[in-house]
Parts: C-alpha cells; sequence; structure tokens
C-alpha cells in the first residue's frame, strides 16, 4: 500500500474518532449497505471492533462464524462465500487462518474484501490502528524509532507494522530470541536484537507481541519464566533504560509474561487507546470502501 493511501486512511480516521466522543456515536454514510463478517478464526477485539465500526456507520451487519457453519459439514469457502454474496452484501470482513484467503476471496466474489488477519501473513488494520495510535501521541511518524518486541515468527501484526511504518518514514527494529525472529528478516528493513535492554534507550515506543502458544511457539524457547526475565517488560527494564518509552500491545496481553501488570496499566501505556483508536480506523477503511465509485 502507497503512502498516500495509508495517510489517506489515518487523516479520514481523525473525522471519525471525533465521532466516537459525540453522545450520539453515529453516522450515516454506509446506510443501506450491507456487510458480513467472515471469522474462521477466534477473535474478541478485532471482531467487536469491526462490528461496532459498521454500526456506528449504519451498515446492516452479518454475522458469521465457521462453528456450526456449512464450513463444518465440508463446504468450501469458495462457495461459503458466494452463497452469503448473492444475498446481495457489498463488503465482506474476514478472517482466516489461511495465509492469503482474504487475496482468494478477492478473485471470485465481486465484493470488496477486507482482511481482518491472515494466518501468519498480515494484519493491515491492526498496523493501520497502531500508526493511527503513534501519529496521535507524538504528532508524526516520520523518524521514529519503532521496536517490535516478541514472537516475530508467528506474527501478522509484525508483518504489517514493518510495512507500514518503513513506508511511512519510521525506522523499525524487531527483538526477541533467535528461535522467534524469521531467517533474514533484515530484508525488510529493520534492525534485530536478541537483548532487550541493548535496544531500549533507543526506542521512541515499544509494541510488544504475545507469545503465541497456539502456533506452538512455547516449543522455541526454554520456559515461560526465562523468556519473562530476558524480554519481559517490566517497570524495572524501562526505569533502567531511562526516558519516556511509549507500550504499546495487539492484544490479547499474557500479564507477567511479555510484559508486567504495572507496565500494562502504567502511565506509559497506549494500549487501550489502540482499541478505542482500532474502531476510527476501520470506520475510516470501511467507509472509503462503501463510499467509492
Amino acid at each position: 500500500m502507497p503512502k498516500e493511501d495509508i495517510q489517506l486512511i489515518l487523516d479520514t480516521a481523525v473525522s471519525f474518532r471525533e465521532v466516537l466522543e459525540r453522545p450520539i456515536k453515529k453516522v450515516p454514510p454506509l446506510q443501506g449497505k450491507t456487510i458480513a463478517n467472515l471469522f474462521f478464526e477466534s477473535s474478541t477485539r478485532t471482531r467487536l471492533s469491526f462490528e461496532l465500526a459498521e454500526r456506528r456507520l449504519s451498515a446492516d451487519v452479518l454475522g458469521f462464524q465457521a462453528a456450526g457453519s456449512s464450513v463444518s459439514k465440508g463446504e468450501t469457502l469458495k462457495d461459503t462465500a458466494r452463497n452469503i454474496e448473492a444475498m446481495k452484501i457489498d463488503m465482506v470482513v474476514m478472517r482466516h487462518a489461511a495465509s492469503g484467503a482474504p487475496h482468494y476471496l478477492s478473485t471470485v466474489i465481486e465484493s470488496a474484501v477486507i482482511n481482518a488477519g491472515d494466518g501468519g501473513h498480515e494484519h493491515p488494520t491492526q498496523a493501520l490502528l497502531d500508526m493511527y495510535t503513534l501519529r496521535e501521541k507524538f504528532n508524526k511518524l516520520q523518524d521514529l524509532h519503532i521496536c517490535i518486541v516478541g514472537d516475530i515468527s508467528h506474527s501478522r501484526v509484525a508483518r504489517s507494522n514493518i510495512y507500514g511504518l518503513k513506508t511511512m518514514g519510521a525506522k523499525v527494529s524487531v527483538c526477541g530470541p533467535a528461535t522467534l525472529i524469521p531467517r533474514d528478516v533484515e530484508r525488510l528493513g529493520v534492525d534485530v536484537y536478541h537483548h532487550i535492554d541493548d535496544v531500549l534507550p533507543k526506542v521512541d515506543a515499544l509494541n510488544i507481541l504475545r507469545i503465541q502458544l497456539e502456533r506452538d511457539a512455547g516449543r522455541l524457547f526454554p520456559s515461560i519464566r526465562e523468556y519473562h526475565n530476558y524480554y519481559g517488560i517490566t517497570r524495572q527494564r524501562l526505569d533502567k533504560a531511562g526516558g519516556e518509552v511509549v507500550i504499546m500491545h495487539p492484544g490479547p496481553i499474557n500479564r507477567d509474561v511479555e510484559i508486567s501488570a504495572d507496565v500494562a496499566d502504567g502511565e506509559n501505556s497506549v494500549i487501550l487507546q489502540q482499541v478505542l483508536n482500532g474502531v476510527a480506523v476501520r470506520m475510516a477503511v470501511l467507509y472509503l470502501l462503501g463510499t467509492r465509485n
């Protein structure tokens, strides 16, 4: 996605962020539009955020979860989507465990498709809301230094953030055990650190990722306790580094594993702002797609 498109989405989100502060938090741009949320993988924040964004824009919302659907009877993704599209929907928001599934879907249906996370590939709207939150905090993205910490190998959030932040002129580093850092990740234009205390004094913000135990990441280091000792973001570690570092996390948080409770709830944290900004950013994406000619 080019810089101009990212800029347009972030600038559009500013208006919708203001809408969310009003007593009546609803506007009519997508009235008469129908949006189907196809979630083939578990989600709480992203699913609810998209649903709320859709309703705030006055769209009709069609919910779908794979459990208990025809998918469990062997129906293909293509047939599921085309049957739903036959009900005259306008947009699809999809999360899927297979990398590339949203792209594939866009080739077999006419409706606009929004990627809400596909396997270990990307999570575009999460990166957009992260960039919006950083810009809100620092009034810029150019020349900021952001370090993404944790399970980089399994993280679609890391990939989208790297692409987006680099496009907007930020410096990006990654940090974690060697077993959780993809081989040749430097080709994406990032610096690699294996000791969190080496990079902490150099950064403006940390984007902290959880260990994805459901993808067997726990087998790639000796123990949760050891991971916390070497990479966990604690108040003591932040104080030792000096300076004010903004703390971000896409959730869900594993408290006292990748981040201590006092840091997650502390004055440096913008985690809850990320959640609120996520609704505004997704409203912007839906609006721009839903009102295009």
